[in-house]
């Protein structure tokens, strides 16, 4: 175990307890522990597997709840922190008098983060809050007097007030799942988000500011994103993580290719994420914008929404790079280039609607865009997925550009597809397309309503089929997007070079 050089250092020197007890007032640390040792003498242990492997604390057994007890049973206010790794239920635990009572905050298989009451084995969920999924996440639950208070990766989710336990030492707890903790502290401060990372006192954005260019055409017309809220800089996955789950309208600029860990990574409403200059973009996870997955069939009040992304790179997403789903609405996705990813590109599933996707450079990558998820999924999707597509440059994209289920309209206008050398625009399961004013060079099948699966309804008009491009594959009629918004179509033949020359980053 390695002891905080705090203690040691007071353990040593009565003249060094004087300097500290007579000047300003510290934190008091009080415990601390890394795993760097390859140890873990001082934590006692409760059922599971528990090793230290590579300087992480792990239990490996996925039955029953574990748990890893340390410190004394004396501490009372304080603030247990550790980074947790899980794709299941685990996390820290204060004020544990036994092995069956204390409190605890976990994050779950679910993606909720849940302040629990544990009382003779018994759990009481205090309070609960939607993380989304990841791996790493810090943990820190402080308990100070009988208020519970619970923050995931810097941002504080749940909070509660219990007065059961008054002391006890500090654990590490996982259910039925296996997980790997590290970098244990204990202090008697309470964890907050810093200056960089807190929407009341922002770092100032970079010479020449950091604003959403242009506004909303289509379906997502209205769209502000974090208007009307601070401004804040990222340049670490720690910040751009805080910042996006932090409530409130935000403007979040991205400064440089931030690394975040796999996973996918939820967005809060009212947000607006812009990458600054022509090198800012996200690397290894993605962006969810949307509640966690259910079978409601009706919009909850609480779905996401008005959230704008926006001149940003996306490269190697471990899933998708950006998701939109349950019933989130209002998100304009403009101006990125994406990429070598996973999963999709950009998905839109399980009723979310009024979207617009403009100005986007898609390559190198097979499924890029999906439009609603399952041909079953009716329930949520009929009458929604309403998408407006214009301006993307879908570049040696073989599929999905987009594959379309249940949305009317879906209007595709104004693209240029090239090498496309499977299908463009797959409209099917009862869905209703209006494709126009496109380009298609070497595009085999570029409109088709009879892809795979239960047939859709197109209509495609005044587009451009070049070189080794086929014919539309169209039948059916289809609402028209012009009942929903007014457009204006640019000349089909200057597409290419319209397109080629204004999309993707750094073009703005």
């Amino acid at each position: 175990m390695r002891k905080s050089p705090w203690i040691v250092a007071v353990a040593g020197s009565a003249l060094l307890l004087t300097a500290v007890l007579s000047g300003p007032a510290h934190a008091e640390t009080l415990f601390g522990d890394n795993f760097d040792d390859g140890n873990a003498d001082g934590w006692s242990r409760n059922g599971g597997a528990w090793s230290v492997v590579s300087g992480v604390y792990r239990q490996t057994a996925t039955s029953g709840t574990a748990r890893a007890l340390a410190g004394t049973g004396s501490w009372t206010d304080y603030t247990v922190q550790a980074r947790v790794n899980t794709t299941g239920t685990a996390g820290v635990a204060a004020r544990a008098t036994s092995t069956s009572q204390y409190y605890t905050l976990v994050v779950t298989a679910a993606g909720t983060a849940q302040l629990q009451r544990l009382s003779g084995g018994t759990a009481t969920v205090l309070g609960s809050a939607a993380v989304g999924a990841a791996t790493w996440r810090t943990l820190a639950l402080t308990v100070r007097g009988t208020t519970l208070t619970g923050h995931v990766d810097g941002v504080q989710l749940v909070q509660a007030t219990d007065g059961t336990f008054g002391s006890g030492r500090i654990g590490l707890i996982t259910t039925g799942s296996i997980a790997g903790f590290d970098d244990v502290t204990v202090d008697t401060t309470a964890p907050g988000p810093g200056p960089s990372t807190s929407p009341t006192s922002p770092t100032p954005p970079p010479p020449g500011g950091c604003a959403v260019t242009g506004t909303a055409t289509g379906f997502a017309a209205g769209t502000t994103g974090g208007a009307g809220g601070p401004t804040v800089q990222v340049d670490t996955a720690a910040e751009l993580l805080s910042s996006i789950a932090t409530p409130g309208p935000l403007t979040i600029c991205v400064v440089g290719t931030i690394t975040l860990p796999a996973g996918m990574y939820d967005v809060t409403s009212d947000k607006s994420i812009v990458g600054v200059g022509a090198t800012a973009g996200i690397t290894g996870g993605g962006l969810n914008i949307g509640l966690p997955v259910s079978e409601v069939t009706s919009p909850p009040a609480n779905a996401v929404h008005n959230v704008i992304v926006q001149n940003l790179s996306f490269r190697n997403a471990s899933d998708d790079s950006i998701n939109v789903q349950m019933f989130s609405h209002h998100v304009w996705i403009d101006h990125n280039d994406l990429a070598q990813g996973y999963d999709g590109l950009i998905d839109i599933k399980r009723g979310s609607s009024l979207v617009t996707v403009s100005w986007n450079h898609t390559h190198q990558h097979t499924k890029n865009m999906l439009l609603g998820h399952d041909d079953a999924n009716g329930a949520q999707d009929t009458g929604r997925l309403k998408v407006t597509y214009h301006h993307n440059w879908f570049d040696r994209t073989p599929q999905r550009n987009p594959r379309v289920r249940f949305g009317e309209p879906v209007h595709v206008y104004n693209n240029y597809y090239v090498y496309n050398t499977d299908t463009g625009v797959a409209c099917q399961n009862n869905a209703g397309c209006v494709v126009e004013g496109n380009y298609f060079s070497d595009v085999e099948e570029p409109v088709t309503n009879t892809y795979a699966g239960p047939a859709g309804r197109c209509v495609a008009r005044n587009n451009v089929f070049v070189g080794e491009s086929g014919a539309p594959d169209c039948s059916g009629t289809v609402q028209e997007p012009s009942t929903y918004y007014s457009y204006t179509l640019d000349d089909p033949n200057q597409v290419k070079s319209i397109v080629t020359a204004g999309s993707g980053v750094g073009r703005l």
